[in-house]
């Protein structure tokens, strides 16, 4: 996934002389996942360059070069670092369309890693995406796999919004099931893996069916994907598996269809419990679905506590828990 990220940023700054990269320890250094190894050596330190430890500076150069016609992508090292940023995100990026009268857009993203999984503890763990998904004017972002990563990133530079794109750092290196007791799985064993070269889509808000079924739908995105198909393979019922990818603009469409043939639905994040995204999607589910379903809908969360250093596998939803959420919901 690091490479597909690379290649994704190679080409939007091969393809469009608007677009620069920038962050902490992104240029020279070429990120602390070197998810932008080499384009400071390619394209120059105008257009790939490093940045002081000041997150609200980084995104209020940010809008100002958007304002003026460049598309930045910015880097935030760690989403749990993306809190100093928020006012200019929220108060002025993401309003920039509207109080200009579309004079003036915001053509930004934010790249940031996400999630636990890698003993990152309270400070280099946390999952903000709700944050984001709350605000109008931002649109929010979280890719499973390397094909996905790379199409919905180029889909978010070549976006006219602020798009917060974040990366579950957990899955760098290969797809992670929550079984952290097993060897690591490389992208290259994965079909998912397979990534074209040069310019590709995905679209924005459009979700993948990755597993069909005619129990219950699982909602997931991000780590909680292979989680989610783990505990489907573990507990034997036969569950739909749809991986948003995009959380704002939400494919409503295709969950709905799937929970009106299941009438069932399983919802898993990582992030806390409590106004978790999961929240959102109970709502809607049962706002388009509640004739159709049979049984209460289930979250399978992180708790309401710090990501805990030592107690991390305790806090993760791990298959275990989402195969018990998988079991509530069948029974009803």
């Amino acid at each position: 996934m690091v490479q597909a990220l690379n290649s994704a940023m190679d080409v939007m700054l091969a393809r469009d002389q608007n677009v620069v990269v920038f962050g902490e320890d992104v240029g020279y250094f070429g990120g602390v996942f070197r998810c932008t190894e080499g384009l400071q050596r390619k394209y120059g330190p105008e257009r790939a360059f490093d940045t002081p430890i000041a997150e609200a500076g980084i995104l209020a150069t940010a809008v100002g070069m958007g304002a003026y016609g460049l598309r930045p992508v910015v880097e935030i090292q760690f989403a749990d670092y993306i809190y100093p940023a928020t006012d200019q995100l929220i108060s002025e990026a993401a309003r920039l369309r509207y109080r200009s009268a579309g004079e003036f857009t915001a053509p930004i993203t934010v790249r940031a890693p996400c999630g636990g999984g890698i003993f990152g503890g309270q400070t280099h763990s946390q999952s903000p995406e709700a944050i984001f998904t709350h605000v109008c004017g931002l649109k929010t972002v979280m890719p499973s796999n390397p094909y996905d990563a790379k199409g919905l990133l180029i889909s978010s530079i070549e976006d006219d919004d602020p798009v917060i794109f974040l990366e579950p750092k957990r899955l760098y290196n290969g797809p992670f099931d929550g079984h952290y007791e097993r060897p690591v799985t490389p992208w290259s064993e994965h079909p998912a893996g397979e990534v074209p070269e040069g310019h590709y889509t995905v679209p924005l808000g459009k979700a993948a069916v990755v597993r069909p079924g005619d129990d219950v739908t699982v909602l997931a995105y991000g780590t909680m994907v292979y989680v989610a198909l783990a505990a489907v393979a573990e507990s034997g019922i036969d569950a739909e598996v749809i991986d948003l990818r995009t959380l704002l603009p939400l494919d409503i469409d295709t969950i709905v269809d799937s929970v009106a043939k299941t009438g069932r639905c399983v919802i898993v994040h990582e992030a806390t419990r409590t106004s978790g995204f999961g929240a959102e999607l109970s709502a809607l589910v049962h706002e388009n679905c509640f004739f159709k379903l049979e049984a209460p809908i289930v979250r399978v969360t992180g708790w309401d506590t710090p990501y805990p250093h030592s107690l991390e596998w305790d806090y993760f939803p791990g298959p275990k828990r989402v195969a018990e959420g998988l079991r509530r919901a069948m029974e009803g």
